[in-house]
């Protein structure tokens, strides 16, 4: 599944929600205030304070996110995350939080790889998948 300039520019600008599930059903959502795409088919997440999230992607990779302005990005984005505790996408997120905080020290990155995307927009649409 392939993200448009338009929900890649939202992600990255915008405040994310970020949901999942451990391996018991039980959701879990957290605002994202670092997430940028690294593609049109992957989203870069920087862990800097997760504990029940990185857990829940260790016991279940699928996650969901949506942008905290779904009015203007009405599309939620599910796919499957993967914990990176060093190499390049780590090395990347520590970066990346430190320029913008310098007390930040990321545990983790996290690399969300887009498998399907939904429309949220209000209406007779919702729901739909977006092909």
């Amino acid at each position: 599944m392939t993200m448009t300039e338009e929900m890649m520019e939202a992600i990255e600008k915008d405040l994310v929600f970020l949901a999942t599930a451990n391996n018991e059903g039980i959701p879990n959502v957290v605002p994202i205030g670092f997430a940028r795409p690294i593609d049109s088919q992957s989203i870069l997440i920087a862990d800097n304070y997760m504990n029940k999230t990185h857990k829940n992607i260790e016991e279940n990779p699928h996650v969901s996110l949506v942008t905290k302005d779904a009015k203007m990005n009405p599309y939620q984005f599910k796919g499957t995350a993967e914990i990176f505790e060093s190499g390049k996408f780590f090395d990347e997120v520590v970066e990346w939080a430190q320029n913008v905080m310098t007390k930040l020290n990321p545990k983790a990155a996290i690399v969300v790889k887009i498998t399907e995307i939904y429309s949220v927009q209000p209406g007779p649409e919702a729901g739909k998948k977006i092909e």
